[in-house]
């Protein structure tokens, strides 16, 4: 399993509207960075995502799972950007900050410390340990 982190603005799509959603889940669509679109591509069914609130919250809140592979974003009038469909898995019962994970130095290499403004990410399996231990879960 390949581990990655989502960002969204919670006033556009939050966590309890992902939550809402239930098993049939979301399309995550509007991505429009071709680094992220790789990102997108590289997800397989039963990976695990940060699911991270933008804006002035900047914290990991829940944690989701693809469901779907990448197909292409139906939001993309161009057909060169990518969507893949997940679902809430659960949430971390202590959201982790950006400050909290550029704080650990644990974490200094994590592209969410290096490059917090790209939208889909890759974590290694020992960043996803750390962050799930910060959020009060074990991985």
């Amino acid at each position: 399993m390949a581990y990655w982190l989502l960002k969204t603005e919670p006033e556009t799509f939050s966590w309890d509207d992902q939550v809402k959603r239930g098993g049939k889940g979301e399309p995550w669509t509007g991505v429009r960075n071709y680094r992220a679109r790789g990102h997108l591509k590289a997800m397989r069914l039963g990976d695990h995502a940060f699911f991270y609130h933008t804006g002035d919250e900047k914290q990991v809140v829940g944690i989701v799972e693809v469901i779907r592979e990448a197909y292409p974003d139906p939001t993309d009038d161009t057909a060169v950007f990518r969507a893949v469909d997940v679902r809430a898995v659960r949430p971390l019962p202590k959201p982790v900050t950006l400050k909290a994970v550029k704080a650990d130095r644990r974490l200094e290499d994590m592209v969410l410390a290096k490059q917090p403004r790209l939208s889909v990410q890759p974590v290694t399996a020992d960043e996803w340990r750390i962050v799930c231990s910060m959020g009060g879960i074990k991985a």
